[in-house]
């Protein structure tokens, strides 16, 4: 499945590798990556494998959900299909509570004690997906765990998602999708440890020279 979804998001540019000439995060750190997973909304035969394996995650690792949760933004639509797939109750969480009506942060009917998963399309340091899981429990929520479309596999993500007592379980992650790009001719095959070497070190821009 991981080969498969790489494959699929290589082929509409949803994840794109560009190591000769980064791109620059908001952070400012140069990065040999880009991914946008909005695309697959956009592309209904990778849509379809995904929010489908979304749901293979989904009953693999977490058979007692009771609901999904998505990001705010990227991971509502994302919960929503899944959650149809699934014949279960969804919501999502804002980045901060409204400031009109009804001043909610959390969108969906949500119990206290509703086994819920999270959905995100991406994570890379793991702060939304960390974000979304303390409100959810702050509102009473049990939170299983996460699914996501994609993961860097950055260190610090990994240890953030731990730290908050949680785990995330990924369609794709980077190793597989560089493995990917190199066999399709997408990357020369000396740029794939380059690409890896900044994803264990996304600060240190040694990697665009070697």
């Amino acid at each position: 499945m991981e080969r498969n979804i790489a494959k699929q998001l290589l082929s509409i540019g949803a994840v794109f590798l560009r190591p000769e000439e980064p791109f620059t995060w908001a952070s400012g750190i140069k990065s040999p990556i880009y991914c946008d997973n909005r695309l697959t909304l956009s592309a209904p035969d990778v849509r379809k494998q995904v929010e489908a394996g979304l749901a293979d995650l989904v009953r693999r690792y977490y058979p007692d959900c009771e609901m999904l949760m998505g990001t705010s933004t990227a991971g509502i639509a994302h919960a929503a299909i899944t959650a149809t797939l699934l014949g279960l109750p969804m919501g999502y969480v804002r980045g901060e509570a409204k400031t009109h009506g009804r001043t909610n942060r959390i969108e969906g009917r949500l119990d206290p004690g509703t086994k819920v998963v999270v959905v995100e399309d991406l994570i890379s340091t793991g702060g939304s997906a960390i974000e979304c899981v303390e409100a959810l429990r702050e509102a009473g929520a049990r939170v299983l765990g996460i699914v996501s479309i994609f993961t860097y596999g950055m260190q610090k993500g990994l240890d953030r998602i731990a730290a908050a007592g949680t785990e995330n379980h990924s369609l794709c992650n980077l190793d597989v999708l560089v493995d990917v790009a190199v066999k399709e001719g997408r990357i020369a095959p000396e740029w794939k440890n380059r690409i890896l070497a900044f994803r264990d070190n996304p600060s240190d821009e040694s990697w665009i020279n070697k």
